[in-house]
């Protein structure tokens, strides 16, 4: 008797800040860029740090940046908000680590630093590719 591999529960995608700013910076569309590179189930978590992070931006920067920032914070409405406990003081990018090898999921990001971080620690990757599409960094 066989056991097929757990192919029906949907992968968990962790969100960084960044991502949810791509649909404006790029004119991608990361719902339907992300079902056709991922090509099966997902989940897009926006975890609680990075919704803070989100909500920061949205009052404290340029009238444009604010702007992009609210945008951002509807489109993750669309995510599955986790709260999740921080550690005193541990940046977003800390915590995305952290999460994304306990639960075993990828992250989507285009920050160059955490990229580097998280392939260093077997995490794949989810990024833009060439100013026009998604593409994944590492095996699912």
């Amino acid at each position: 008797m066989t056991t097929e591999p757990a192919k029906h529960q949907p992968l968990r995608v962790l969100i960084d800040s960044n991502a949810l700013f791509v649909p404006l910076q790029f004119k991608i569309d990361i719902f339907t860029e992300l079902s056709q590179v991922l090509n099966r189930n997902f989940t897009l978590v926006l975890l609680s740090p990075v919704k803070k992070e989100l909500q920061t931006l949205t009052k404290k920067s340029t009238q444009k940046t604010g702007k992009d920032a609210s945008f951002a914070l509807n489109l993750a409405k669309k995510c599955t908000y986790i709260k999740v406990k921080e550690k005193p003081n541990e940046p977003t990018d800390d915590t995305i680590l952290r999460i994304a090898q306990q639960w075993n999921a990828l992250v989507f990001t285009n920050d160059k630093l955490l990229k580097k971080r998280l392939r260093d620690i077997s995490v794949p990757v989810i990024y833009v590719r060439e100013k026009s599409r998604l593409e994944i960094d590492g095996m699912i």
